[in-house]
């Protein structure tokens, strides 16, 4: 085992837009007289994904609206408007490539057809196995809500040619209650021409439906809502993060960067919850630990954390994380893979670097 290259990786936050998740992808490298038997790897940092789901709502006011009380009896929109919500929110781990900790993984010549799976970044997936597929998981949108229809289609050549707008409501609302009382003749079979058959019926019913909602938002006002997601990124440091602001919401504007005023700060504490103990160690120590991470498959474990996103004072979520940055590093041995009649399997957790399973 060889370390590559060493870096400085600093932390950051960045607000973006989700356009879609898939599944991990992968490439095979085989480890051939080519490429010296080896295969270069990286093992990744934590960066932590904050999804926020967000309904937006869009008030439309209704072009009679000054009319609502006096002929329908209902409470309209008197104002259009656009107003964001913040529904829910998801934590999860994605692995960003340190490059600070890249390897590579020598087999004996002789090994039996040794190859890795690694991710499309560089980030060790298996060893002699197929990788475990995997999505991450993500929010299930409801779809927007569908255009309202054009209710001037449905209007009367008198309503049309009416001179003023008082007058067009009042006839428009005439027709809202024609359509009420057509459907309510229909229902109880007393209606002038009955649908044939049960399928003209359902269609009958669902014109005389749209009609009257057409025109009754013509009064009421209309609403349209649409969900979305949008993913806060953090890249922590080892130290831990006492109350950070990672992003601002807004009923107004939605989601807006932590420096944008205009919305209430959405903070981010992350305790360790398996502190590093610092021990002195000789040079001697420190040759003999090298030389260790030099000579086998050097893999992460990480450490645990406390997680609590806080908005408006509630906790939006408090959970345990797994953080790499809070763990440390251990090694398989190289020996392990020197058995030429049934090579040893190892699986690992990409995003952690982390192993999942060993398989003998």
């Amino acid at each position: 085992m060889i370390q590559i290259k060493r870096l400085i990786f600093s932390a950051v936050i960045v607000l973006l837009p989700v356009v879609g998740i898939r599944p991990q992808q992968t490439v095979r490298m085989n480890a051939v007289k080519a490429n010296n038997y080896g295969v270069i790897y990286s093992l990744p940092k934590t960066s932590l994904v904050v999804t926020l789901k967000v309904k937006k709502t869009v008030f439309n006011r209704g072009e009679f609206y000054q009319y609502a009380q006096r002929y329908l009896n209902i409470d309209p929109i008197t104002e259009s408007r656009t107003e964001f919500t913040l529904e829910d929110v998801m934590v999860t781990n994605r692995g960003v490539v340190d490059k600070e900790n890249s390897y590579m993984v020598i087999f004996r010549p002789n090994s039996l057809a040794p190859y890795v799976y690694l991710t499309q970044e560089g980030l060790i997936s298996t060893i002699n196995a197929e990788p475990v597929t995997e999505e991450t998981p993500t929010f299930e949108l409801p779809a927007p809500s569908p255009a309202p229809l054009n209710p001037r289609r449905f209007l009367s050549e008198e309503t049309l040619m009416a001179g003023s707008t008082a007058k067009q409501a009042e006839l428009v609302a005439k027709q809202i209650f024609d359509l009420r009382r057509s459907r309510n003749d229909i229902l109880i079979g007393e209606a002038d021409n009955m649908p044939p058959d049960g399928e003209a019926y359902k269609v009958v019913m669902e014109q005389i439906n749209a009609q009257e909602k057409a025109l009754t938002e013509m009064f009421s006002g209309s609403t349209q809502t649409e969900y979305f997601t949008r993913e806060i990124v953090i890249v922590p440091t080892e130290k831990e993060i006492d109350r950070m602001i990672i992003g601002r919401f807004s009923v107004k504007l939605g989601p807006v960067d932590a420096d944008n005023l205009a919305g209430e700060p959405i903070y981010l504490t992350l305790r360790n919850k398996t502190p590093k103990i610092e021990s002195a160690i000789s040079d001697k120590e420190r040759e003999r630990l090298e030389k260790k991470l030099s000579e086998g498959v050097v893999y992460n474990v990480p450490g645990k954390a406390q997680l609590i996103l806080e908005f408006k004072n509630r906790a939006l979520k408090d959970m345990e994380v797994d953080v790499v940055q809070f763990g440390t590093k251990d090694v398989l041995v190289k020996k392990m893979f020197d058995n030429m009649k049934q090579p040893i399997k190892v699986i690992f957790y990409p995003e952690l670097g982390a192993i999942r399973q060993i398989i003998q």
